[in-house]
């Protein structure tokens, strides 16, 4: 009945996750396999740059 509401809230929910998503790899994941592999830390920070420049597009 009231379907508008939620397609229009569906692309605002998938961004919302993307953005969480793409911020859990860069505080979190990202350094921890950083480590793991042995990867310096401004190899990390670049990553982690890269990573926030791409959630921004969402």
């Amino acid at each position: 009945m009231n379907q508008k509401p939620q397609t229009q809230n569906q692309p605002e929910m998938a961004s919302l996750l993307l953005g969480a998503g793409f911020a859990l790899a860069s505080l979190i994941i990202l350094p921890a396999v950083a480590q793991r592999v042995g990867l310096g830390s401004s190899v990390t920070i670049a990553l982690r740059g890269a990573l926030m420049r791409a959630a921004n597009r969402f």
